[in-house]
């Protein structure tokens, strides 16, 4: 290893170093926007100036500071969004609007006009009873539902909008504006970082000036907001402080600090708002960076009146503000006015698109470590599972596989034979998952790096020559995924003739793609440097990652012809990223309290989008104790992307290195995830389909639940089961909120009953974690594990009846190839169970699918029977009846059936009398 390679991995040695990253205090475009406040800055709408058009109304807003005219957009789209864009009337060249985010063009519906007050215009969406109120001196826009303001903007007259300028040098040489005195400038430009900011030794130039913009919106009657991941943060977003905003600016942090609203690896400018009876949304589409504040008024009761014996008292109700600031490009902002968590889910899909449908391999256990050492250590590890009768389906290498972190390459000593290693896992039904980062080592003998510099492919630095720094190959040149040239490029290297020893049970992860820059201003791309289309990389910034992820993720779909599904883990992302694979939440520590925060974490992303996500098992940064490995992989069993995952330096940490009975432990954790892929792939269709989260914090399945508003503790994992990880050493009891006090809910370990709507203590053991199923819930399970998914495709179904207070059950079950996107052309299978009056029938919930399956439901459990039935019976479809034998165990009230054999894709019924 070369000297700068390891004086480069001594900034990964230690937990984050805050004085490597601003705070807010040191960002000028916040400053700038924070003294507005002191200045008039109003902002009055020329109502005179409206036109519509057919997809939008248009008119025009003027500061009365300096009367240059802003073009305000307002569109109606389907599904009850409202779309908002201010921009300038005529910049002095275009700013940046952010592409490929939205999935395709969106579907307009008129906004009807009508005649409001002197000084307002009400435009009126064909859908539903929502209004549009534009209040014209002051500026501000009410969005009006039942004749009440739900979302109101510029309320608090924070709208800010600077306005492109000609470089203050050319400005003085043209004479075409009267420019200030010298020692005025240099006063302005080093408090406010106008046309150049300085952070420690590093200077950002900026080519185009200051040209921020920022806008507030008021919720009326919402405390409880979630969203704008990626924070190390509780899941409901707290109020901020002067200087403490939410940072998203994607950042490599290694081992980030917790309970804190810097930036880390994603950005996704999304936030959400409930209160019982509405839930509504906000998607401020830009790539820059992008700071967000909060403040919550909460609702409070004042006198009106003293006069009289009862003094007459209003009410008056909450309200949360909150103030987007971003550093560049436009405003562009969608409303979405649900009503419901699931309205609100399915009109943010119909933007950024659902959760790509994974392949079944990707849903099993991933093992991973920084880094495998060579063909023989893969062997042994994979030998080390089948030995101790722990399944896994993916084995991972990180950047040690290759030749001098060339990608695409490998390590002729390490790896000399690839494909007989690839060989060996597939014999076994296992995947292998590489690293390809974004940085491609500067090598005139390496054909990535020759091939990209002959064609132009690297990101530019502002003087016109290919950006260059330093990351693990050492000097790296980072490739323009902005560009479709070089996506389309980027994809055809994954080809199998392309990239040599790949085999088709290869898959992809994405690493350091924010980009991580090791010498650059806060460990990444310097501001300045440009993109495709002469875009400054401030512009794009927090999008850098995604289009790799695109990128890579469309390489995998080209190399099968467009057949098979790819799987793309990513540690950098954006609004939309859900389209193309999975992401996690990087590089987390070995201590309990990061286990505690990844739900949260894991919560957030799941609300905005993006469904396919995990925590690294174990804690990526240091040695976990034997406990804390074991509940880490509890609550990884419940979560939708399941990797262990380590630095170099650590001990090893296989499943069975910490002796006999924590390998059991894990065991059993890893098992009892592959017993539940039915439902877990089912779920995974669900949201692909309809976008519902597979990871839901309660207040997603209980809008209405007041008391599930701020858990972040537990989960639901699809609707019908509760998790309750434990994440704190040596408890032996657990506090466990059960919501909906019309609900019932059972143990799954033990069976016993618990009435919704409270709090529970769960006496647990280091084998168990808390994990409920809820009334009126039917799951499928897997009746036995094999090494890998790929050994279970024909192994029997269970299902899992929870009965509800009115003793019925509903369920379902999907099914494909579990890897092609034959699924779109109607392979599939999806059944559905429903159990009522003592009658399970097994029907098929959607008529287009046809998938040919020999697999039985052999194992029927039903929980919550009050009695002993007198028979049990099966009904096929051509009429044919048998008794069924059963056990039934009075203590728990559970009904066993064993030994069945109906038909998973076949119509029947079980009675049971």
């Amino acid at each position: 290893m070369k000297a700068a390679e390891k004086e480069e991995i001594s900034v990964e040695d230690e937990a984050v170093d805050k004085t490597i990253f601003r705070d807010c205090s040191e960002i000028a475009f916040y400053r700038r926007q924070k003294q507005q406040l002191s200045k008039n800055a109003t902002y009055q709408a020329l109502l005179d100036s409206v036109t519509t058009e057919q997809d939008s109304t248009r008119f025009h807003v003027v500061s009365e500071a300096n009367k240059i005219p802003l073009l305000v957009e307002v569109y109606g789209i389907e599904k009850n969004i409202f779309r908002l864009k201010i921009n300038e009337e005529t910049p002095l060249k275009p700013r940046y609007e952010v592409p490929d985010v939205i999935t395709s063009k969106l579907r307009t519906v008129r906004l009807v006009s009508c005649s409001g007050d002197a000084g307002s215009l009400i435009l009126t969406h064909d859908e539903g009873d929502l209004k549009c109120h534009i209040s014209a001196n002051p500026f501000k826009i009410d969005l009006v539902s039942e004749n009440e303001p739900v979302i109101s903007i510029n309320s608090l007259g924070q709208l800010y909008f600077e306005h492109l300028q000609t470089p203050h040098k050319q400005r003085a040489t043209k004479g075409n504006q009267e420019s200030a005195p010298a020692d005025t400038f240099q006063e302005n430009q080093e408090d406010l970082g106008l046309w150049e900011e300085k952070f420690g030794k590093f200077v950002d130039v900026k080519a185009n000036g200051p040209s921020s913009i920022g806008l507030d919106f008021s919720f009326h009657g919402f405390e409880h907001l979630y969203g704008i991941p990626q924070h190390a943060e509780s899941h409901q977003l707290k109020n901020t402080r002067d200087g403490d905003a939410y940072r998203l600016y994607n950042l490599d942090v290694y081992g980030y600090q917790i309970h804190d609203k810097m930036g880390i690896y994603g950005s996704v400018p999304y936030l959400l708002a409930h209160k019982q009876g509405k839930t509504v949304a906000i998607f401020w589409l830009n790539a820059s960076e992008t700071l967000v504040e909060i403040n919550t008024e909460p609702a409070v009761e004042y006198t009106l009146t003293q006069t009289g014996p009862v003094a007459a008292k209003q009410k008056v109700g909450c309200r949360t503000d909150v103030r987007w600031m971003s550093e560049s490009g436009i405003i562009d902002v969608f409303l979405l006015t649900g009503p419901t968590p699931s309205d609100i889910f399915k009109q943010y899909s119909s933007l950024t698109g659902t959760q790509a449908m994974p392949p079944l391999f990707s849903l099993g256990y991933h093992q991973c470590r920084w880094n495998y050492e060579d063909e023989q250590d893969v062997k042994t590890v994979d030998a080390g599972f089948d030995e101790h009768d722990i399944p896994y389906d993916v084995m991972w290498l990180d950047i040690e596989h290759t030749e001098d972190k060339k990608y695409f390459t490998w390590d002729k000593k390490r790896f000399p034979n690839p494909r007989r290693m690839q060989e060996l896992l597939r014999s076994k039904k296992r995947k292998l998952v590489v690293i390809s980062d974004p940085h491609i080592k500067v090598d005139p003998d390496y054909s990535v790096y020759a091939k990209a510099k002959e064609q132009g492919f690297f990101v530019k630095n502002p003087e016109g020559g290919d950006f260059e720094g330093v990351c693990w190959p050492g000097l790296s040149s980072y490739l323009d995924f902005t560009n479709p040239k070089v996506r389309e490029w980027y994809s055809s290297l994954f080809a199998f003739p392309a990239y040599q020893g790949s085999t088709d049970i290869l898959f992809i992860w994405n690493d350091m793609n924010e980009p991580s820059v090791f010498r650059g201003p806060e460990l990444t791309m310097q501001k300045n440097a440009v993109h495709y289309g002469n875009w400054e990389h401030r512009e794009l910034h927090n999008i850098y990652g995604f289009y790799q992820q695109m990128a890579t993720a469309e390489g995998l779909i080209q190399r099968s012809k467009g057949k098979e599904r790819p799987f793309v883990l990513s540690r950098s992302f954006f609004a939309g990223s859900q389209k193309y694979g999975a992401v996690w939440t990087g590089d987390n520590a070995a201590e309990w309290n990061y286990l505690k925060i990844s739900i949260p974490m894991l919560l957030t992303l799941s609300v905005s989008g993006i469904s396919f996500c995990g925590a690294d098992v174990g804690g990526f940064i240091g040695n976990p104790e034997a406990e804390l490995l074991v509940r880490w992989y509890q609550a990884g069993a419940y979560q939708p992307f399941f990797r262990g995952h380590a630095t170099m330096n650590t001990k090893r940490r296989e499943p069975w290195l910490f002796g006999e009975e924590y390998t059991r432990l894990i065991r059993e954790a890893i098992r009892e995830r592959y017993t539940l892929l039915p439902y877990l792939y089912s779920v995974f269709y669900r949201v692909h389909m309809s976008s519902e989260p597979v990871m839901r914090p309660l207040w997603v399945e209980f809008p209405d639940d007041l008391e599930t508003f701020s858990v972040d503790d537990e989960y639901m994992l699809g609707s019908a089961l509760l998790v309750h990880p434990i994440t704190e050493p040596q408890t032996t009891m657990a506090d466990v909120f059960l919501p909906g006090s019309n609900e019932v809910w059972y143990d799954s370990k033990t069976f016993a009953q618990w009435k919704g709507g409270c709090t529970v203590k769960i006496p647990v053991t280091l084998d168990t974690i808390p994990v409920f199923q809820r009334g009126g819930s039917v799951v499928p399970t897997k009746t036995s594990v094999g090494k890998s998914t790929g050994w279970m495709p024909d192994s029997p179904y269970g299902l899992r009846l929870a009965l509800s207070t009115q003793d019925s059950a509903v369920g379902e079950l999907y099914l494909d190839d579990g890897h092609s996107f034959q699924y779109l052309q109607d392979q599939f299978l999806h059944r559905r169970f429903s159990f009522h009056s003592g009658v399970l029938i097994n029907r098929c919930a959607d008529e287009k699918g046809h998938y040919p399956s020999k697999c039985v439901v052999e194992q029927i459990l039903v929980l919550g029977i009050g009695k002993k039935p007198s028979s049990v019976t099966t009904h096929s479809s051509d009429g044919k009846v048998q008794p069924a034998a059963f056990t039934y165990h009075a203590k728990t009230s559970t009904l066993s059936l064993e030994k069945l054999s109906l038909g998973i894709a076949d119509d029947w019924e079980v009675h049971i009398r």
